[in-house]
């Protein structure tokens, strides 16, 4: 463990491993002309594709965590790049359904494989991808993402 971790809370720590994970992905698709929050976008709309989903803006935004107005954006820079198409959904004529073009296709294997080879470099230290404390260390993130946050608890509480 680190001096600069020592004694860190589980906040901090989670913190510090997330803005690790962005600035190195960050760094690693810069030469595919990506940012991290564009890989993301790419990435999860590539794999809800395969899965034969064409996902609106919104569901886009709550499978990845992202503001429904910041994947808007990121949506839009996308679509001026050539590699997301945005068309407007037969069923719900104000929500847009996104879709890689084919360039954004491409792009997003390639960037695949180079984040791959990132969470190779992570997990190294837990055994690899496939080893079993990997495996438990995704299931607590699991459990920590699936736990309801409510920012105002405290905050209700202090008012009572």
């Amino acid at each position: 463990m680190s001096s600069a971790t020592e004694g860190a809370t589980a906040g901090f720590l989670v913190w510090r491993l997330s803005m690790k994970w962005r600035v190195a992905v960050d760094r690693a698709v810069a030469p595919l002309g990506l940012t991290h929050a564009q890989y993301a976008l790419m990435a999860s709309l590539y794999g809800m594709s395969r899965s034969g989903l064409q996902p609106s803006q919104r569901r886009l935004a709550d499978h990845t965590g992202l503001e429904p107005l910041y994947v808007s954006k990121l949506a839009r820079a996308l679509e001026t790049a050539g590699l997301v198409a945005r068309t407007r959904d037969p069923n719900d004529p104000r929500a847009m359904q996104l879709s890689l073009t084919e360039q954004g296709r491409d792009v997003t294997r390639r960037a695949i494989k180079v984040v791959q080879g990132l969470l190779d470099q992570l997990l190294s230290p837990l055994g690899g991808q496939d080893s079993a404390r990997t495996r438990q260390f995704t299931r607590e993130l699991t459990t920590l993402l699936d736990a309801p946050l409510n920012p105002h608890i405290e905050n209700d509480e202090e008012q009572s």
